[in-house]
């Protein structure tokens, strides 16, 4: 790949505790957008994850495998140093609400003092996905609730196996 082609290269970064609908969906959004999307999982040691970094990482390859020009990989430390060291020039995050805003306007600009010439990108989910976050989903499949609605079939089976549900 040249450093030219990896311009076109969307960085979709976060946790994914587990990915649900509502990634999948603005990863497709940007899919329209970009010829490339890269699902970067943070191993984030500072969140209380239910996933180990090992298992978000393979969850997240199963469920976006069938989309072609997406790929999947995952980083330790700070989000700038992994894009300097890629040459990769552009992130996109998603927005639901205002609340969302708030966290991504700050996080942004702090990025952009570690890493200026870096480009970001808002997407909004379709309206289906607002209110789902991956705490939500967390909580309904710890009481037993189905989350087939809001997950891939991976994640409901690695919920189903996490909290023990048959």
């Amino acid at each position: 790949m040249h450093i030219k082609d990896k311009m076109n290269i969307c960085i979709y970064p976060g946790t994914f505790d587990p990915i649900t609908n509502g990634h999948i969906d603005l990863i497709k959004r940007a899919m329209c957008l970009f010829p490339c999307v890269r699902v970067l999982v943070a191993k984030d040691i500072n969140k209380n994850t239910l996933f180990s970094f090992t298992e978000r990482l393979n969850i997240v390859k199963i469920a976006i495998d069938s989309i072609e020009g997406v790929k999947c990989d995952g980083f330790d430390g700070l989000l700038s140093d992994y894009l300097r060291k890629n040459n990769l020039k552009i992130v996109m995050r998603g927005l639901r609400a205002v609340s969302d805003f708030d966290y991504e306007f700050q996080m942004t600009l702090m990025n952009r003092k570690l890493h200026p010439s870096v480009e970001f990108v808002f997407l909004m989910p379709g309206e289906e996905y607002f209110y789902l976050s991956a705490s939500s989903v967390k909580e309904i499949a710890s009481l037993g609730g189905d989350v087939s609605k809001f997950v891939p079939k991976i994640v409901q089976d690695k919920l189903r196996e996490k909290f023990q549900i048959r």
